[in-house]
């Protein structure tokens, strides 16, 4: 699983097989190494976050400040996504 950064206890990485049709721009948080059922975040076409599970649990606090800093880095992680996957969708 192609890692993108740390913050804490938690990696923020994508999975290597988004499916294909590949999905829309998303990463995984999980705390200490990735997990297929970790927590899924969409990134829009503007750089926001929205929440599409929290299957990892991470307490709400927790997760919104872990969803700040995704979004404070959204233009590196949309260019590491199309360096990975070639292509870029957006969920919205």
């Amino acid at each position: 699983m192609p890692q993108i950064f740390r913050i804490g206890s938690y990696i923020v990485y994508f999975w290597s097989n988004e499916n294909d049709p590949l999905e829309p721009v998303h990463v995984h948080i999980a705390e200490g190494r990735a997990s297929a059922n970790a927590t899924k975040v969409w990134l829009t076409s503007s750089g926001k976050t929205l929440l599409c599970n929290n299957n990892s649990q991470i307490a709400k606090r927790e997760l919104r400040k872990i969803m700040r800093i995704i979004e404070a880095n959204s233009k590196e992680i949309i260019d590491k996504w199309y360096s990975q996957f070639g292509e870029l969708r957006f969920y919205c």
